[in-house]
């Protein structure tokens, strides 16, 4: 094919303005990083945007509630401390947590319903658009299909509301992905997927590198980056294969760490080391 050379100019000039693009318009990163309120030191407290800050995380995970305040974030003086503290630190509230479901079961306890069903009019003034719901200690679900069943039906209760709101319920369990995705597909909504915890997971006798194509980026609402009692990259997880892992699969959000301080160690020494651990593997800005 012969071009002019009119043509030619004019091709290359689009294949400049191409391989120039980068520096044009601004590529929104895959991953941005927080971390659990209730990690540094701060649940439900404005004080943990002040933390994240200094730390140098981009958001906070925010606890809907503790058990000394059992309503939270539905009363609109906590919601608007949690509002003001961001807007003055410049720290997003990343996703929120519903922790409290580990001691008042989601599966057994009626006034959880409203909880769950609150904290979703909560994360959308928030702008947040992940809620963790947390099934440990007492709400386990392993070798409990009563409480599956219960927790189904709640979840269809609640996952329309939630559909509505533009907001996502992510259940944390120590279920395997396949029973994970057994009680999304009863649910049948898109409004539920998994919170996925690599430690959890392994912790449980999963295989995660196996677990984490099964769910797929579709399934998979957000992550912890999690170590029990070590910094992150000094304890028994391999996270650079972890890393390679999440950009197989094309996760892209957020990631909050949790965990990861050794016993007595000093938290923001810690977290500024998992943050420039993280930042070692993952680009965020």
């Amino acid at each position: 094919m012969h071009l002019s050379r009119r043509e030619l100019l004019r091709k290359s000039a689009l294949m400049c303005l191409a391989a120039g693009s980068d520096w044009r318009i601004p590529v929104k990163p895959r991953f941005q990083l927080g971390a659990c309120d209730w990690s540094v030191g701060k649940a439900l407290n404005p004080e943990a945007f002040d933390r994240a800050k200094q730390i140098g995380l981009q958001g906070i995970q925010v606890s809907y509630n503790t058990s000394k305040d059992p309503a939270g974030l539905s009363v609109p003086a906590t919601l608007q401390s949690i509002q003001e503290a961001s807007r003055r630190t410049g720290i997003k509230a990343s996703s929120l947590a519903i922790g409290e479901l580990n001691r008042v079961p989601y599966k057994s306890e009626p006034r959880t319903e409203e909880w769950v069903w609150n904290s979703v009019d909560a994360a959308k003034k928030l702008n947040v658009k992940v809620i963790l719901l947390a099934f440990f200690s007492e709400g386990d679900l392993r070798n409990d299909e009563k409480g599956k069943k219960a927790v189904i039906e709640r979840l269809k209760k609640v996952a329309p509301h939630a559909e509505k709101q533009g907001i996502v319920l992510g259940i944390e369990s120590y279920l395997s992905a396949q029973e994970h995705l057994d009680i999304i597909n009863a649910v049948g909504s898109p409004a539920v997927k998994v919170y996925y915890d690599f430690r959890n997971a392994v912790d449980a006798g999963h295989d995660i590198f196996k677990e984490m194509p099964m769910l797929g980026k579709e399934m998979i609402c957000e992550i912890h980056m999690k170590e029990n009692g070590q910094r992150l990259g000094e304890g028994p997880l391999d996270w650079a294969k972890i890393a390679a892992a999440l950009n197989k699969i094309g996760y892209t959000g957020w990631m909050q760490i949790e965990g990861a301080t050794p016993p007595g160690a000093d938290l923001i020494t810690c977290y500024e080391h998992n943050r420039k651990y993280l930042e070692s593997l993952f680009s965020f800005k």
